[in-house]
């Protein structure tokens, strides 16, 4: 028991807790950034990108995140300003010996500010457990798109998740009020799971895109592309929502790739590459 204690004590003194908190605004119809904050293995970098917008990369020199481990991403888009955050490359989450890897996300928009929240896809490896969240507050006027995709396992690689853990859990509001929740969780036997009709019919990467503000003719537009896997779309209530499901993670990239185009949305250049 002592040394089951001691191994506990060794793993949580070495997790990982990582910070980001960005704030842009705009000046002379030109985005800039206000404040940059970096804290643990999380960096941000800002390519090249064309004005007035401003495009934000994030970088997790850690490599990947591991079970215990926690991220805490803040991003501020001031009245007028536009961003686009990204990642620098598809986040790993690596099997969990104890507790579950957890990310908050917390994103802000001010009036009339567009942002673009699109990072690239979360792969899951066997037993890994992650718990994310993301809490968005967007005034009146503000432009939010957010993507966010989730593949269980390399196929590429041979590698299946058998068991593991995910929750997801989303709350957008306007002005104050809330106007999208869900939440999605995976706990168990996921492969078993994702075999179900009525969960993934055996595909093993899922995605899900949100428009703030969307109408139907971007559902329509949605629905005039062309998949390799399968997509859904709805409009109500002034958003647009997309759903997304593929037999591996390279077919749901480049249906996650059209269905961001048809909603209007502008790639982030290291998608494109």
């Amino acid at each position: 028991m002592q040394e089951a204690t001691a191994l506990h004590s060794v793993f949580a003194a070495n997790r990982s807790a990582g910070r980001i908190a960005l704030t842009v605004a705009a000046e002379a119809g030109v985005t800039r950034r206000r404040q940059v904050y970096e804290d643990g293995p999380l960096r941000i970098r800002f390519p090249n990108s064309a004005p007035p917008g401003l495009e934000a990369m994030i970088v997790n020199t850690a490599g990947g995140i591991a079970g215990g481990d926690r991220h805490e991403l803040d991003i501020g888009v001031m009245d007028g300003a536009a961003l686009t955050v990204t990642t620098a490359a598809a986040e790993k989450i690596y099997r969990a010996l104890g507790p579950d890897a957890e990310i908050a996300v917390k994103l802000a928009a001010g009036a009339e500010a567009r942002l673009s929240w699109l990072p690239q896809e979360t792969i899951l490896f066997d037993r890994a457990r992650l718990k994310r969240s993301i809490e968005a507050d967007l005034a009146p006027g503000a432009t939010l798109l957010m993507a966010e995709a989730v593949v269980f396992g390399r196929s590429a690689m041979g590698e299946a998740v058998e068991e593991g853990a995910l929750t997801d859990r989303w709350r957008v509001r306007r002005d104050g009020q809330l106007v999208f929740a869900e939440t999605v969780r995976l706990d168990g036997a996921i492969a078993r799971m994702l075999r179900e009709p009525a969960v993934a019919r055996g595909g093993i990467a899922i995605a899900t895109v949100l428009a703030v503000p969307g109408d139907q003719a971007m559902a329509d537009c949605v629905r005039a592309q062309t998949f390799c896997g399968e997509v859904g779309v709805s409009a109500w209530n002034g958003l647009a929502v997309a759903r997304l499901c593929a037999k591996d993670g390279e077919d749901l990239r480049r249906d996650l790739v059209a269905v961001i185009a048809a909603l209007g949305g502008t790639l982030p250049r290291l998608w494109l590459n």
